[in-house]
């Protein structure tokens, strides 16, 4: 495991110095919006309606998703929140992480784009110069 994550570590590095080399590098593609919420430890009693409620008051909610077990029927426990416009979609974010929904706290980070087909690898890089100094 430890090699792997230096040979990734090394392909980002390489990756920085020469941005055009061949390494392909899978991520999600930014579009430019930030106004997808993943909603994370939602109870399972939440519904779309309940959902779309707590994040109206930050600004026009286009669209609430959650994701529900295929087999069960039961929420997944995640769901996604769209707003119109990216300022309230960050105001959301900042206001609700970490408070308590329903007596669980939520976790809201801004949504990745699905990539299907591809692994989709994010380093860190804040920490890429620490490993790099390691391998010296």
């Amino acid at each position: 495991m430890n090699q792997n994550l230096a040979s990734i570590a090394r392909r980002v590095i390489n990756l920085r110095k020469n941005p055009s080399s061949d390494w392909r590098f899978y991520c999600s593609p930014s579009s430019g919006n930030n106004n997808r919420l993943f909603v994370g430890g939602l109870s399972w009693s939440v519904d779309e309606k309940t959902l779309n409620d707590a994040f109206s008051s930050y600004g026009d909610v286009t669209q609430v998703r959650i994701m529900y077990d295929k087999d069960t029927g039961r929420s997944r426990g995640f769901g996604f929140v769209y707003f119109s416009k990216d300022e309230e979609a960050k105001s959301a974010k900042e206001a609700m992480d970490g408070k308590a929904f329903l007596g669980r706290p939520l976790r809201i980070s801004f949504a990745l784009e699905k990539v299907r087909g591809v692994p989709v690898v994010v380093p860190r890089l804040s920490n890429a110069s620490d490993i790099t100094n390691r391998n010296k």
